[in-house]
């Protein structure tokens, strides 16, 4: 897996990352197109990370894909471009673009992509 995980600082302008963000504020962003694909493998980036949780950008090519695991916290996942199947709790989901589904904390999952996909992953911690 291929991690970005761009910083982007600056002085006082709106260029300016918050404490627990790698992405500036106060901006409007393509969120598709902060993360490019990359032959073979799984890009990931990570937008923001905090006590409350974390913000992950993926890009899957085809072909590639993340054995079943757990997550300590629920993970809610947002397509954003092409279509991925997840496995939860041993039932299978296509999910295509601009859908959500909500992944459990402790309930077994896996990720394939059949084609190439963008996703979003929100992890929700309990604080």
């Amino acid at each position: 897996m291929v991690t970005e995980n761009k910083n982007t600082t600056g002085g006082m302008g709106t260029n300016r990352t918050t404490r627990s963000s790698m992405m500036p504020a106060n901006e409007v962003f393509d969120i598709a197109g902060m993360v490019d694909y990359a032959e073979g493998s799984i890009v990931s980036r990570t937008l923001i990370e905090s006590k409350a949780g974390t913000v992950t950008l993926f890009a899957f090519d085809a072909g590639q894909s993340l054995s079943e695991h757990t997550a300590p916290f629920d993970a809610l996942i947002l397509i954003l471009d092409g279509e991925g199947e997840f496995t939860v709790g041993g039932k299978a989901h296509r999910v295509a673009t601009g859908k959500v589904l909500l992944m459990p904390a402790d309930i077994p999952h896996a990720v394939k992509a059949e084609e190439p996909f963008k996703m979003l992953l929100t992890m929700l911690r309990s604080i």
